[in-house]
């Protein structure tokens, strides 16, 4: 375990551009980080960060409800549990074979929060990752199986189905999205589906790509006729590559995805709603060429925060604990890019970055732990496990 502290500086408004695994040890001397930003209550943004390890290109985390294990999916297709409570990581088996390579591999995991037995047991396990196809190609898959911890060393998950893929499977490694969030009742599943780097079919109804899907528990389309011709299982469209997802504490939806150059958007998600890609961005083409922006009259659903230059999120959660004095109902988006944690505040439909904590490397994920801790997990081979403490 290794510890440090990472100080809070004089703090200063952000200004927004509108238009948008191995495990390792041991203790080093503080070191100093400087957070910047606008904080809404009496934590002054200043973390006493722990490392617990390192992984082979962790992906996603996600804590076992009513326990300290914190499961963690590895891209190439590995996975480990971190008891956190005594620093102690365990191999897990019975995982699916991925089609790794660009931005696919395994991908996120998620848990029924009412499943919280205060031992870990036997309970649902929702995954997602990139599969192969017919030929040179390859699209998301979500599975749904069983996690088993019949030992204090070792896990396994039985029964693993496919209950969803992504159609049409199609040529390329990246904008899989695939993250994963459960309804705030527990009665579905949305997934978000990228657009896999073909932008058009975004606004095609009868495919998966660059739209958020709603499903049953077991995988059954519930999309309830919210776009009218679209699959059965299609909730939103017109995305890019989805990155985060989350409820709010009001059981609004809200989705952070990547713009091309420039552009990044922050997305109150509703029912039936076109958010305008590849059609509308507040981001230019790689290449330069132009996208029209978003305007009031174009008869897409518009950004509630957009960001240019971009922040390159990882993922984000809206936090509810009381450990960091003021924090709860905000959101933290992982910035890649960015290098940071940025924080966003809501009302109702409206948003507005208020503060970043620097973090001086990628940040791929965000959890909050049981007791109202942050644990961050840096992007790339190697990413540590940090443990953030005011």
């Amino acid at each position: 375990m290794k510890k440090t502290s990472i100080l809070a500086a004089t703090l200063s408004p952000l200004l927004l551009a509108s238009s948008c695994g191995s495990t390792g040890s041991g203790d080093s001397p503080p070191t100093q980080a400087s957070p910047s930003g606008e904080t809404g209550g009496t934590w002054d943004g200043g973390f006493v960060t722990t490392e617990h390890g390192s992984f082979a290109e962790p992906w996603a985390a996600a804590f076992v409800p009513g326990t300290a294990m914190l499961f963690v999916t590895e891209k190439a297709g590995t996975a480990k549990i971190v008891d956190t409570a005594n620093d102690r990581v365990i191999p897990v088996t019975g995982l699916p074979e991925v089609d790794y390579g660009g931005q696919g591999g395994l991908g996120d995991v998620a848990f029924l929060p009412s499943q919280s037995a205060s031992t870990i047991g036997r309970r649902a396990i929702y995954l997602s990752w990139a599969e192969a196809g017919e030929g040179d190609t390859r699209g998301a898959a979500v599975g749904r199986g069983e996690l088993v911890c019949a030992a204090s060393d070792s896990c396994r998950i039985d029964g693993l189905e496919v209950i969803w893929r992504q159609t049409p499977k199609v040529s390329g490694r990246g904008h899989y999205s695939h993250r994963l969030v459960l309804s705030p009742d527990e009665q579905h599943l949305f997934v978000a589906s990228g657009e896999r780097q073909k932008q058009t079919p975004a606004q095609d109804k009868q495919s998966h790509l660059g739209k958020i899907v709603r499903l049953t528990l077991d995988g059954s389309p519930a999309g309830d006729g919210a776009i009218g011709g679209a699959l059965p299982d299609i909730w939103s469209m017109g995305h890019r590559n989805i990155l985060g997802i989350d409820f709010d504490a009001q059981g609004q939806l809200w989705e952070v995805e990547h713009g091309p150059k420039g552009g990044d958007e922050l997305n109150l998600v509703r029912r039936g709603q076109n958010y305008g890609w590849p059609v509308r961005s507040n981001g230019v083409n790689y290449d330069g060429s132009d996208i029209p922006d978003h305007s009031a009259d174009d008869g897409f659903a518009k950004p509630a925060v957009s960001w240019t230059p971009v922040i390159a999120p990882g993922n984000m959660i809206f936090y509810t604990g009381d450990l960091f004095d003021g924090l709860a109902g905000d959101l933290l988006i992982a910035g890649l890019k960015t290098e940071a944690i940025v924080r966003v505040a809501t009302d109702g439909d409206t948003a507005r970055e208020t503060a970043r904590y620097d973090m001086d490397n990628r940040i791929r994920q965000i959890v909050e732990g049981p007791d109202g801790a942050l644990w961050v997990l840096e992007d790339g081979d190697g990413g540590r496990l940090l443990e953030l403490r005011p």
